[in-house]
């Protein structure tokens, strides 16, 4: 049987709980063996007109209900699943940015470490370049500035006398270029070194020499070795500060190193 569907606006037949003359039909449709859900015209109402309500088509009804329940709880269920997908998402987001300002700052912070480390390794150096030490390590004045005999040239001592014995480490007390390392007659094995604040300092004397003309050194730094070579009557190193490359242009040697922060 086909249903035509009346035209104009409609709306969802309520669900309409089962009254006393549709269980009595339903009953004895079920002890004569008719199906329920079909519509019968003997199922009828008395005024032969019967409601929308009342015929086969509710069963059907309730079962689009149950699927509309369904349905909805299946896109509640959705979109909750949506939401947690979306604030998971954010989170791991926020956690990103977090991580990446996290490891930004740390890179900051290790870099201006770095730059400071720079900065005192900088600092150290320039202190250690500009430092001064004695010729000598541990050594003393064995003859000073200016004692007059008969063994100087001039007639008094040009430079100071460093007591060490033949084979003894010689320093540059500063940090220069060699201007002269070799013989240097009266002087016998020398070296002369313009120091970076444009005094001149010499050593005589010495056995053996360990640099060359145009070389660098730095405080410290090995230049040769004590000995008692030229116009000298024992091991021992001579020492001069100057204010030229050329002999007799001596400064007291003593009041210089002190002047540089040496303890003599």
């Amino acid at each position: 049987m086909a249903f035509t569907r009346p035209t104009g606006k409609h709306r969802r037949p309520r669900r309409t709980p089962l009254t006393g003359t549709h269980i009595a039909g339903m009953a004895t449709l079920a002890a004569s063996g008719v199906v329920a859900t079909v519509a019968s015209p003997a199922f009828a109402a008395p005024d032969d007109s019967p409601r929308f309500e009342d015929t086969g088509l509710n069963q059907a009804i309730v079962v689009d209900d149950h699927l509309a329940d369904e349905i909805g709880v299946q896109a509640a269920n959705q979109e909750r699943a949506a939401e947690v997908a979306a604030a998971k998402q954010q989170a791991e987001a926020q956690a990103r940015k977090e991580a990446a300002e996290a490891k930004r700052k740390a890179e900051a912070a290790a870099k201006k470490e770095r730059a400071a480390k720079e900065r005192a390794a900088r600092e150290a150096e320039r202190k250690r370049l500009n430092t001064y030490v004695a010729p000598i390590a541990g050594s003393y004045v064995s003859t000073q500035y200016h004692a007059s005999s008969g063994l100087w040239s001039s007639g008094s001592h040009t430079g100071v006398d460093f007591h060490a014995a033949s084979g003894t480490t010689v320093h540059a007390v500063g940090s220069g270029t060699v201007v002269e390392a070799g013989w240097g007659g009266a002087y016998g094995n020398n070296v002369v070194i313009k120091m970076n604040d444009g005094t001149y300092t010499q050593y005589g004397h010495m056995s053996s020499l360990s640099v060359t003309v145009g070389q660098t050194v730095t405080p410290g730094q090995q230049i040769g070795l004590s000995g008692s070579t030229g116009n000298s009557t024992g091991p021992h190193l001579h020492f001069e500060a100057r204010t030229t490359a050329e002999y007799g242009s001596d400064i007291d040697p003593v009041a210089y190193l002190r002047g540089h922060g040496v303890a003599i």
